[in-house]
């Protein structure tokens, strides 16, 4: 691969890295997987960036990438030894004026996004990414309609996990 491509692909990657670190928080449960499913996802879309043609944007192309590279690690996941959960466990020093509650419901929101499906994971991080219908479609692959019918789906399971 030659210098300019791998200067833009580098360039890309750092412009977008926060998708990959959104979608690793989504999928993995400690600082370790996360670090290892970031890697991995790298690795992917070097592998996978001379075949981008620039169809969509790189960010489109990137969350497509990633996404099906989470899902296929996340699957085989399923069939480890679960561990202890290390994010579970609070190190922090509050000042007293600190108020949690928000990132009390971001820790509530994602507990219950990962007692999803992985497609209704993806669904939910695009949406939350504030993604068109059109891009969610064209990220995952499927029909601009079938986008919204699963994502209101979606949005019921949540609300029968957050209030049973």
């Amino acid at each position: 691969m030659n210098k300019q491509l791998e200067h833009s692909f580098v360039k890309q990657l750092e412009d977008n890295q926060n998708i990959v670190h959104k979608i690793c928080r989504l999928y993995t449960h400690d600082q370790d997987s996360h670090n290892d499913l970031f890697q991995e996802i790298t690795i992917q879309l070097w592998r996978a960036f001379p075949k981008f043609r620039g169809d969509s944007k790189f960010s489109t192309w990137m969350y497509r990438v990633a996404l099906n590279t989470a899902i296929t690690l996340y699957r085989k996941s399923k069939r480890r030894v679960s561990t202890q959960d290390f994010e579970s466990i609070s190190f922090k020093i509050k000042a007293e004026e600190y108020d949690d509650t928000v990132e009390q419901q971001l820790k509530v929101m994602y507990s219950a996004v990962k007692k999803l499906n992985d497609i209704d994971k993806a669904l939910v991080f695009l949406y939350l990414e504030d993604k068109s219908y059109k891009e969610i479609s064209e990220t995952l692959g499927i029909t601009e309609v079938n986008a919204r019918v699963k994502m209101n789906r979606t949005k019921e399971k949540l609300r029968k996990i957050l209030n049973p």
